[in-house]
């Protein structure tokens, strides 16, 4: 695995809210995606926003906010292709990491899966075939 996260998902309770709040207040520059989610570029990572309901639900997990399996926000890490997600994930698996989702097509159109390192926080591998991030993610 190369030494970088690619993303940072904080699932949000109220999306627009939580989109202006980044936009206006910490002035981070918005890149085009689904209106269903927002990305900001960040200097060496992406900082994502989406429903925090629909991040839990994209991990196969309950949300019992304020506590409860689902801490709120993963980390991600991109890889070119769907066949070096499911090696990863294998890697990962027998350094002892927990499955919490088998690597598969998603509704968005990728590939991913979850797993929780040895002290439960939630990582997604994860195949973009629409963005793949660039040295300005790298």
């Amino acid at each position: 695995m190369d030494p970088r996260i690619s993303i940072i998902t904080l699932g949000v309770n109220d999306l627009e809210r939580s989109i202006h709040f980044y936009e206006q207040g910490l002035k981070l520059p918005r890149m085009e995606s689904e209106p269903s989610i927002a990305f900001f570029t960040l200097r060496g990572t992406w900082l994502g926003l989406y429903p925090r309901d629909k991040l839990a639900e994209d991990a196969e997990l309950e949300d019992n906010k304020p506590s409860g399996p689902f801490p709120g926000f993963t980390l991600a890490h991109v890889m070119p292709s769907e066949e070096e997600v499911d090696r990863l994930m294998d890697q990962v698996l027998s350094a002892g990491a927990k499955l919490i989702k088998k690597p598969q097509k998603v509704f968005w159109g990728g590939y991913s899966g979850y797993f929780a390192d040895p002290d439960n926080y939630l990582w997604e591998i994860a195949h973009n075939p629409f963005f793949w991030p660039g040295p300005e993610a790298a």
